[in-house]
């Protein structure tokens, strides 16, 4: 007597691949790549290969999120320390033999061109959640102190490039971890009242500070770039181009904005870097107060999102790695928006799936994979 088994269909073949995803935080990620891919559409139709190099480095994205995300949260921080390692070997290796552009050694030519800075934005937050995991129940100012050292060794390779944007999301990123580790407020609150007290006199005494001869701890560009948020008007045509162009094109689009590809400040090509760092402003000018509302709301579901992932995880690595991994994601949105309006100084930090960028799509889609496997873990435990 023989036993006929029926083949599987795909769909069955398939559901356990795609069982236990995050619906919510799917649909919001999917309608943040929309948004960007119409956005990039427009800024994008007459500068070359845009939007479609926009819509491949989405889909490797997209490819590399559904795999990590099958990879169980353990065996992620099992491979946290070499992933570090690597990084900081790379980081050193772009110091002594880097590929210079514009003044800045930031990539490695390895056969094919890399951006070290950018694997650091997923393996600091990495290691320090795995540090963390470790010295579980253990936790003294030494664990904090150590903390603070692997994460200010790569952020100072990394400012030494020169690269002061994504030093900014590596040290966010790292900082997120230690607060969640546990932080004592004793340290934050002095911190946040010496920033506060930095930016005050800045703000107040910016034209005296500002002069040429007038000397600060850090590089002339650097420098410039902050007395140019306080006053654009200074260099219109110079250093603060950019700055007063992205504000006229927010303030352009008014309550609905221009409309899709009628954006006049993006298409005669006063918007600088509209395809990259200022696409918000293209994206603001062609869909008005209304449109950038419901970009803010986007980003807003996707935070909520990953932080009740985050607060739902079934471990202490995994618990930090989300919590730093989503609020990530709002340092990337508040900073981009920030400087591009002209509250905050241009930094070169991208706007997540709306500005061009290889490397950084990449890291986007590996932290969101990282986090749809965390989500993945909750989801079987509960069940």
């Amino acid at each position: 007597m023989s036993v006929v088994f029926a083949k599987p269909s795909l769909r069955q073949r398939m559901g356990p691949v795609f069982k236990g995803y995050d619906g919510w935080l799917l649909l919001s990620v999917v309608l943040l790549a929309i948004a960007g891919l119409i956005t990039m559409y427009s800024v994008g139709f007459d500068h070359g290969t845009r939007f479609v190099d926009h819509g491949r480095n989405m889909l490797i994205a997209l490819v590399l999120m559904l795999v990590v995300s099958q990879i169980p949260h353990q065996r992620i921080m099992s491979l946290a320390l070499p992933i570090y390692s690597v990084g900081l070997l790379l980081l050193v290796a772009t110091a002594l033999f880097g590929v210079t552009k514009k003044g800045a050694t930031r990539w490695l030519d390895v056969g094919v061109v890399l951006q070290p800075s950018e694997i650091m934005k997923i393996s600091v937050p990495l290691i320090l959640a795995w540090w963390f995991q470790h010295r579980e129940g253990r936790l003294a100012v030494p664990d904090f102190l150590l903390a603070l050292v692997l994460l200010a060794v790569p952020v100072g390779l990394i400012i030494k490039q020169p690269d002061l944007g994504t030093a900014l999301l590596v040290a966010a990123a790292g900082f997120y971890v230690i607060f969640l580790a546990g932080l004592s407020w004793k340290l934050i609150i002095p911190l946040a009242v010496a920033a506060m007290v930095g930016i005050t006199t800045l703000v107040w005494f910016g034209d005296r500070l500002c002069e040429p001869q007038v000397e600060w701890p850090i590089r002339e560009y650097q420098k410039t770039r902050v007395c140019t948020l306080l006053d654009p008007t200074k260099d219109p045509l110079g250093k603060g181009f950019h700055t007063i162009q992205g504000m006229i094109a927010i303030g352009s689009g008014g309550i609905q904005g221009k409309g899709f590809m009628k954006g006049t400040q993006t298409h005669l090509e006063f918007i600088p870097e509209r395809t990259t760092d200022f696409a918000f402003a293209a994206f603001s000018e062609e869909f008005g107060l209304m449109g950038c509302l419901s970009l803010i709301a986007g980003f807003t579901f996707l935070i909520f999102r990953g932080l009740f992932v985050a607060a739902s995880a079934p471990t202490v690595f995994a618990r930090l790695i989300a919590g730093a991994i989503t609020m990530s994601f709002f340092t990337y949105a508040f900073v981009n928006m920030g400087m591009v309006s002209g509250m905050l100084p241009v930094v070169g930090v991208p706007l997540p799936f709306i500005s061009y960028g290889g490397t950084a799509m990449v890291t986007l889609g590996l932290g969101l994979g990282i986090l749809m496997s965390i989500a993945r873990a909750r989801r079987s435990a509960r069940s």
